[in-house]
């Protein structure tokens, strides 16, 4: 049986403490926030163990859940992951890319598993195109949210548009050559409002757009590939395939056609089938099973890592315009 601990009882934490609890092979051992509030609301509301401090958690621990704010990511990993503890840590990865590449080295050379919380790769409607062929050239995404100061401590670029950056870097088998990007602070004092233009060394383009100021929440991806159309609705959740073929679809009576200078295409309009799955719960199982399994983990932290890196040349293409 697992330990587990988290760090932090903020919103998320609160989350991560009530799954934990029902994660099979995990026994959560309890939590520690420095706010007192919190932390007696939390140990009331979940039944579990408030400690008095992040070293006597830690100690107590097998893994521990990094759910802090963003600010203090690092340390919270750096003693945990320095106490031979296996970390499970909220994106972004860390405050800094100095720091996510100093914690980077630490995981290397640590025997501890270390995951990031990318929540958006166990999106069910993600999860249903495990089959799909990626090979994308040109992406579109659109992360829109209603303005909640929560989540501010950070820009818009690391709070929203780092789970499409980490999508979209998960389904591109390339190297990015050119980022160009521009961005708004409006109601903070970072960027509330962002757009990039990730170029690919192989030809896919990526517009990507995140804001927190926007009159209605949007979490949609679509993938124009060779013969493909791909749709992601992760608010939604909801997926589309459109494929073009020169065959006619077995599986549909009267498919859809279309006349080309190649002659006659055929359309194949699916709509894959999506689970039922706890997000965040199943990342949590997926972590729990690496580590008893020892195998790797679904979501690295150099994964974490590369996300935050073409975030971070995204804020500095902005606070580069913004100079200017």
């Amino acid at each position: 049986m697992l330990k587990a601990g988290v760090l932090g009882a903020g919103h998320l934490g609160k989350i991560h403490i009530k799954l934990l609890k029902e994660v099979e092979g995990v026994e959560l051992v309890g939590f520690y926030d420095p706010d007192d509030g919190n932390a007696a609301f939390a140990e009331k509301e979940f039944d579990t163990t408030s400690f008095d401090s992040m070293e006597k958690l830690v100690a107590a621990c097998d893994m521990v859940d990094i759910v802090t704010p963003t600010l203090s990511h690092y340390e919270c990993a750096e003693y945990a992951i320095k106490e031979g503890k296996h970390i499970f840590i909220e994106k972004p990865l860390t405050n800094t890319l100095e720091e996510a590449e100093l914690l980077l080295a630490l995981v290397e050379e640590a025997d501890i598993k270390a995951q990031v919380g990318h929540v958006e790769r166990f999106n069910p409607a993600f999860l249903a195109l495990s089959d799909v062929d990626f090979k994308p050239m040109f992406i579109e995404t659109h992360r829109l949210a209603m303005f909640n100061p929560r989540g501010t401590d950070v820009s818009v670029v690391m709070d929203l548009m780092i789970h499409d950056i980490d999508i979209i870097l998960s389904i591109t088998n390339a190297n990015v050559q050119r980022i160009s990007a521009s961005g708004v602070p409006v109601l903070s004092s970072s960027p509330d409002i962002a757009n990039a233009r990730i170029e690919f060394d192989n030809g896919c383009v990526a517009n990507v757009t995140a804001s927190r100021i926007s009159m209605k929440n949007m979490r949609k991806m679509r993938v124009f590939q060779p013969e493909c159309y791909i749709s992601v609705d992760f608010l939604k959740k909801k997926s589309e395939v459109i494929k073009i073929s020169d065959n006619k679809p077995e599986h549909i009576e009267n498919p859809l056609s279309l006349e080309t200078n190649e002659g006659e295409k055929f359309i194949d309009i699916s709509m894959p089938e999506i689970k039922n799955v706890n997000s965040i719960k199943l990342e949590l199982e997926m972590f729990r099973d690496a580590i008893l399994q020892d195998s790797e983990t679904a979501v690295s932290v150099e994964d974490g890592y590369n996300a935050m890196k073409i975030a971070s040349q995204i804020l500095q293409k902005i606070n580069k315009n913004q100079t200017v």
